[in-house]
């Protein structure tokens, strides 16, 4: 090779080598390519991540494998975590303390029911009437899971969204995407409002998360629609109500006359209801599970104790045991709690586009979207709330949260859409006896 070559070359790998240490160094918000339509989209691509993720919320968040600040004093991880990606923040002040694979594009499964939840909810007031048509449940995806909703059948937009929440059902998602103008609208709705909060790896095909070619989010985003829902008093309500009265089919009884009588609906959050192998979490207060064959088991988790507000995203994890995905978490929520003030974050939770700060308390209660209230704040009418454990200092777990309503706000343009830094909990999540 002649030297003029050796040197052009030799020029070329140096101007390589610097871009890509820049590229690596700089703290931008860079989002991954959008997703192909193809088969594979949809699916776990394979066990290992790709070597270039986003870095929204700062660079080492796009890097495969976990990222943490371990130092003196600082807890070490939980070594029998087996999610391919998962994430712990701190709700309130975005720090993303520990994180493994954050930006991975998976299958979202049923926690994608967050962000429709999250564009949604501020649309339809809770004491709206709908009488379902079959237009309404057209479209459903077999398998899917169901509240029960019923064709000529009158429901208040209340009992869809504790369909949502508690029972994950599909039926309601369609039901509230037709009175929203359809499934193509909502979606596109849901997508746009992804991009306003910055959550850049998701791409909404699907609005119930049911399994669908492109369909992908990740464990950062995933935890950024649950920041974001949780702003919202009704969003925080329902996602804490462990069990509820749903409406049912409309019969003749034994005189000829209507009735219609209703049926129980427990939440399938087991860290909310507990199960036989997973206790009640101390401190729960939601936020929302899913689970396809694509996705596997995912879950997002948001938890009080002692005056600490955590959020946990998992997905996937490979184990193949019994509630495994609400297992992982609860470590990820024991090594948090321990870690948290002690360690260094590893990047954060970024606010949505356009934030500029406003004055504190210019809405104490948190709420987003819709009118001052943030919804009616019914959810919990004939529904029963979760029994929080005791925290370790003898305070009530989520009850201790309820009153935080300082710290700094963030206003997007417009004023449509409120980000608290400290917001309080749902009012149900109280220690209580255990229903």
């Amino acid at each position: 090779m002649s030297a003029p070559k050796k040197t052009a070359r030799r020029s070329l790998l140096v101007t390589s080598a610097v871009l890509s240490s820049l590229a690596l160094a700089a703290p931008v918000a860079v989002a991954a390519p959008k997703p192909s339509d193809s088969p594979s989209a949809s699916a776990s691509p394979s066990a290992t991540p790709p070597a270039s993720m986003s870095s929204v919320g700062g660079a080492r968040l796009g890097r495969p494998g976990t990222q943490v600040n371990l130092a003196s004093g600082v807890p070490v991880l939980p070594k029998d975590v087996s999610a391919r990606s998962w994430i712990v923040a701190d709700a309130e002040s975005g720090d993303v303390l520990a994180a493994h694979n954050a930006h991975w594009r998976l299958a979202p499964a049923s926690t994608l029911k967050m962000l429709f939840a999250d564009t949604l909810l501020p649309k339809f007031p809770s004491d709206t009437k709908h009488k379902v048509v079959p237009a309404d449940l057209a479209g459903i995806g077999s398998g899917s899971s169901m509240v029960g909703i019923k064709e000529e059948e009158t429901y208040t937009v209340h009992d869809l969204w504790l369909g949502v929440f508690l029972r994950s059902g599909n039926d309601a998602v369609h039901v509230l995407s037709a009175m929203n103008g359809g499934v193509e609208n909502t979606v596109k709705a849901m997508n746009e409002h992804a991009e306003q909060l910055q959550a850049l790896d998701t791409h909404v095909v699907s609005p119930d998360g049911y399994d669908a070619e492109g369909q992908v989010s990740s464990a950062y985003d995933l935890t950024l629609f649950a920041r974001s829902g949780m702003q919202k008093k009704d969003f925080r309500e329902y996602a804490s109500t462990v069990r509820a009265k749903f409406p049912g089919q409309t019969k003749k009884g034994k005189k000829g006359k209507k009735v219609r009588e209703s049926f129980e609906i427990q939440n399938t959050n087991r860290l909310l209801a507990g199960d036989s192998d997973v206790p009640v979490y101390e401190g729960i207060a939601g936020v929302k599970n899913g689970n396809t064959t694509n996705a596997g088991a995912t879950f997002t988790g948001v938890a009080e104790r002692g005056g600490k507000v955590l959020l946990v995203t998992v997905m996937n994890p490979e184990k193949p045991e019994h509630n495994e995905v609400y297992k992982e978490t609860a470590r990820l929520f024991d090594w948090g709690f321990k870690a948290a003030g002690k360690v260094q974050p590893v990047g954060e939770l970024v606010p949505p586009k356009g934030a500029e700060q406003a004055k504190p308390g210019a809405n104490p209660s948190g709420e987003a979207g819709g009118s001052g209230d943030g919804g009616s704040g019914t959810a919990g009418t004939g529904a029963k709330p979760v029994a929080s454990a005791p925290a370790a200092d003898g305070s009530s777990g989520i009850g201790t949260a309820l009153g935080i309503t300082g710290g700094v706000l963030v206003l997007l343009a417009g004023g449509a859409f409120l980000v608290n830094r400290r917001w309080p909990l749902p009012d149900l999540v109280r220690r209580r006896t255990r229903p």
